[in-house]
């Protein structure tokens, strides 16, 4: 099989001044992509602006004998996620890849989180997708074709000490995913979900030193490559990975268990006297709509 390449192709990468999203930046390029390098080079805290984190990556792209231009709008807004649009339509006149990569951290245990630290974490991840994604996506319905990837994080899918706003923001992504996947998919449109682990400035002080060769944040870039790629066929799905390991991982239910007929009460005592088979895993399911669940209520509706 031939080397997968992006020629033609134009692709947003949001966040991609420093870390993985600078990677990813670079290797698209490497490939044949003319990339928009968004970043509004803030602290990792959020705090502050810096246009150069952006211009270097730019500056690299085009020493390399690649193709793009920097944005410096916050993804927080509708107005900075159109911007950034506009910024790939006025250079590229288009707009087939979108990874929406950034991100800030403002760790903290929940009984002393502040309500800034919980509106700045989920405005710059949750809403931020939302702000950078519908533009996108309004080109990429008239053409018919497009490749999205939201970055989720194992702190949302399986939980993480003092990062309930951070969890909350990435597992909401999930959400938009899986409900979009339904939206879009006749557009041709393949929208995937990655939860990446890698040492960068967002992880470097909670992880043991002896990783940060080992938790090479490239690792995470042949998956995100892969899932924008033309190839790849698949959306809806979730990839955890890191250090070289790659899976899908899901949310499922088990089979559960029937209880009554759906006309006469359930009584407290019932799931008691049932609450093994109910948390039983055995036999997980993945759904792909949440419709598909009533097919373990299916013997109580008929």
């Amino acid at each position: 099989m031939g080397k997968i390449n992006y020629d033609g192709k134009v692709a947003i990468v949001t966040g991609a001044g420093q870390g993985i999203g600078r990677m990813y930046a670079l290797e698209l390029a490497r490939r044949g992509a003319k990339v928009v390098v968004n970043d509004l080079g803030v602290s990792r805290d959020g705090e502050g602006m810096d246009t150069s984190a952006a211009d270097s990556v730019v500056e690299q792209i085009k020493a390399d004998g690649g193709q793009a231009v920097a944005n410096y709008d916050s993804v927080a807004t509708m107005a900075g996620g159109e911007n950034i649009v506009k910024t790939a339509m006025d250079a590229f006149g288009t707009i087939d890849i979108l990874i929406n990569n950034a991100g800030i951290l403002r760790d903290k245990s929940f009984m002393k989180m502040t309500e800034q630290d919980w509106d700045l974490i989920i405005s710059v991840h949750l809403k931020g997708a939302f702000c950078v994604t519908q533009p996108a996506i309004k080109i990429m319905k008239d053409k018919n074709y497009g490749r999205i990837v939201f970055t989720a994080s194992t702190s949302g899918l399986y939980g993480n000490f003092g990062q309930t706003n951070y969890g909350a923001a990435k597992m909401g992504l999930v959400g938009i995913m899986n409900t979009l996947k339904l939206e879009i998919s006749k557009y041709n449109i393949k929208v995937n979900t990655i939860a990446p682990t890698a040492w960068s400035r967002m992880t470097a002080d909670i992880m043991p030193p002896e990783y940060e060769q080992k938790l090479n944040p490239q690792f995470n870039e042949p998956m995100t490559l892969y899932l924008c790629s033309e190839e790849n066929q698949v959306t809806g799905q979730i990839f955890a990975m890191g250090a070289g390991w790659y899976a899908k991982t899901a949310v499922v239910s088990g089979e559960g268990v029937c209880i009554g007929d759906a006309r006469r009460p359930i009584a407290v005592e019932e799931i008691r006297d049932n609450f093994d088979k109910i948390c039983d895993l055995s036999t997980p399911k993945e759904h792909d709509s949440g419709l598909s669940i009533f097919s373990y209520m299916m013997p109580l509706l008929k």
